[in-house]
């Protein structure tokens, strides 16, 4: 080889040899999660791999579009975002990669990740009642559907059709019973609302503490917030409520997800598979427990004291998948039962 062409082939080896250690070394995540505590888990990896964490943050559906404009050449390795069917929303957008982890498929049950695995459960969340201890007695309680029955009529608070929270909730019930049914229920919930739609889950419980309305629906760990807020004001709507888990004697409490999928353009896709397999390491579902109380979905890994003291239940056995299959039918159902 001459010289030239020697030196043209050192080149061309050089820009390669930059290239795979640039990717050796970070790893660029799109987060939808606003807590603290995962820049704890983030700088927890950094240290144990010292692969940097950059991260964007934004919602989820500013994040999808975000990576859908930047299209192959996203730098975008990683999103986290929260509840399933916003997962379901960034792989129907073609989005996410098909991931082959032992790791993450040992750890992670079957029923919180995508069955060829695009997106990986991180926490669980619990989308409980919560009720007024002075106007309603646990004993009246029972589950979802009984939340469209007559005798709950104006006294149930519940945030926006708009909410995918409440979507995936609706999407669980055509899994369970079938469009038909749960449009039904859509349309006794509606009778029974206390007023319109408003706000976010804190404050339908705010509400109940109020007496607004005696029941409301909210994820489990927007109560845990109030208990160990710092606001002795918080403190007090929390002492006015109660918890209460669904669905205990049939299929169990309706439980969302928030997770974590490989961008399909990944610069850096070892290190995001790593990244993703650290989350679920016991000591990583122990910090998201402690940062925002949520349950880990790891077997073994305890929840906080506060998600503790909350009792034990049983969760639905449903693959969390179902809900993005069903949100478009949820929502319509929404829609047409005058939930807005």
């Amino acid at each position: 080889m001459n010289t030239p062409l020697r030196l043209l082939a050192l080149s061309c080896l050089l820009a390669l040899l930059t290239s795979v250690s640039a990717q050796s070394d970070v790893v660029n995540v799109y987060s939808a999660r606003h807590y603290d505590s995962d820049e704890e888990l983030f700088n927890e990896f950094t240290e144990q791999t010292g692969i940097e964490v950059n991260v964007i943050e934004a919602n989820a559906d500013e994040l999808i579009e975000r990576i859908r404009s930047e299209g192959a050449n996203s730098p975008a390795d990683v999103i986290i975002t929260v509840d399933a069917g916003r997962l379901w929303r960034a792989d129907q957008a073609g989005l996410l990669a098909p991931v082959e982890s032992p790791v993450l498929e040992a750890a992670i049950p079957e029923s919180l990740r995508h069955p060829e695995g695009k997106w990986f459960g991180l926490t669980r969340r619990v989308r409980a009642i919560v009720y007024n201890r002075e106007t309603v007695d646990s004993s009246e309680l029972s589950t979802y559907e009984n939340l469209a029955d007559p005798e709950w009529e104006g006294r149930v608070c519940i945030r926006s059709s708009g909410n995918v929270y409440n979507q995936s909730l609706v999407a669980s019930l055509i899994e369970a019973h079938g469009a038909a049914a749960a449009e039904e229920w859509a349309e006794g919930l509606v009778e029974n609302f206390a007023r319109n739609p408003q706000g976010g889950d804190t404050d339908q419980i705010l509400a109940v503490a109020a007496g607004e309305c005696d029941v409301a629906v909210a994820n489990h760990y927007y109560l845990a917030r109030l208990i160990t807020s710092d606001d002795p004001a918080d403190r007090e709507v929390a002492d006015r409520v109660e918890i209460f888990f669904p669905n205990q004697e049939s299929r169990g409490a309706h439980v969302n997800i928030s997770g974590a999928g490989v961008v399909t353009s990944a610069p850096n896709q070892r290190n995001a598979i790593r990244f993703i397999e650290f989350l679920t390491t016991p000591q990583a579902q122990e910090i998201f427990a402690r940062g925002n109380n949520e349950f880990p979905v790891v077997e073994g890994v305890p929840a906080s004291d506060v998600a503790q003291g909350f009792g034990e239940f049983e969760a639905d056995s449903v693959s969390v998948a179902a809900y993005g299959e069903n949100n478009p039918e949820a929502v319509r159902i929404m829609d047409r039962a005058g939930w807005r």
